[in-house]
């Protein structure tokens, strides 16, 4: 999909190498085209009203809602169910999966530690998209449908305390993974295009990405 007039050169760059890689790994392992080439990670602290984000995503992107306990976790999760059918965006609840019912998402992403919870998930909603975080080690995969590895890049958030992988490193990592992997964590207009030819099925990210595709 070419994004239409009134988008960014940044929101262009941003989905241009993540349709990119998407298409490139579905070549491969044709599974990949289900999965949004795009995946917008909120954030409480980092991405206000994000909604507003949602709602400016080209169709076929999607958006991993963090809550975090936030008090306002259903308002909030509802604004984004709204705006996500209206743009024709996937929705995934991270980690909550009662949440998740409530809005009726379209998934589930998984804390690294929790990841083998997916199997069991699974069974209950098999028209969920399944996601996990993945930081180092051997991943869990069984009943996930992707993994989301981070940070490659410097990044902020959480994983600011961590080293990043680069390109490279992200590149041998994966390929001994039996599963489609998202690359996250300081992704920029300016840097995704390092990436082509990394075996990322996918670009994922928080401020890059709101700031991108602001209204």
């Amino acid at each position: 999909m070419i994004l239409p007039a009134g988008y960014s050169d940044d929101a262009r760059a941003l989905w241009d190498a993540a349709t990119a890689l998407n298409r490139a790994a579905a070549a491969v392992s044709p599974s990949v085209a289900r999965l949004p080439p795009l995946l917008f990670f909120t954030d409480p602290d980092r991405t206000s009203r994000p909604w507003e984000t949602a709602a400016r995503l080209p169709a076929g992107s999607g958006v991993v809602y963090r809550a975090f306990g936030a008090a306002d976790a259903i308002q909030t999760g509802r604004r984004l169910r709204e705006a996500t059918r209206g743009a024709g965006v996937k929705l995934l609840v991270g980690r909550d999966a009662d949440l998740a019912e409530t809005l009726e998402a379209d998934g589930l992403h998984l804390p690294e530690r929790e990841a083998r919870q997916a199997r069991s998930v699974g069974r209950a909603h098999p028209h969920w998209l399944l996601t996990a975080a993945w930081h180092g080690g051997r991943p869990m995969t069984e009943g996930l449908d992707a993994l989301v590895l981070s940070p490659v890049f410097p990044a902020g958030g959480a994983s600011a305390v961590k080293p990043a992988l680069g390109v490279a490193e992200f590149g041998r990592w994966i390929q001994d993974v039996d599963l489609p992997v998202y690359a996250l964590g300081g992704i920029r207009p300016d840097n995704v295009a390092s990436l082509t030819g990394s075996g990322a099925c996918g670009l994922a990210g928080v401020e890059a990405i709101q700031s991108a595709f602001r209204s």
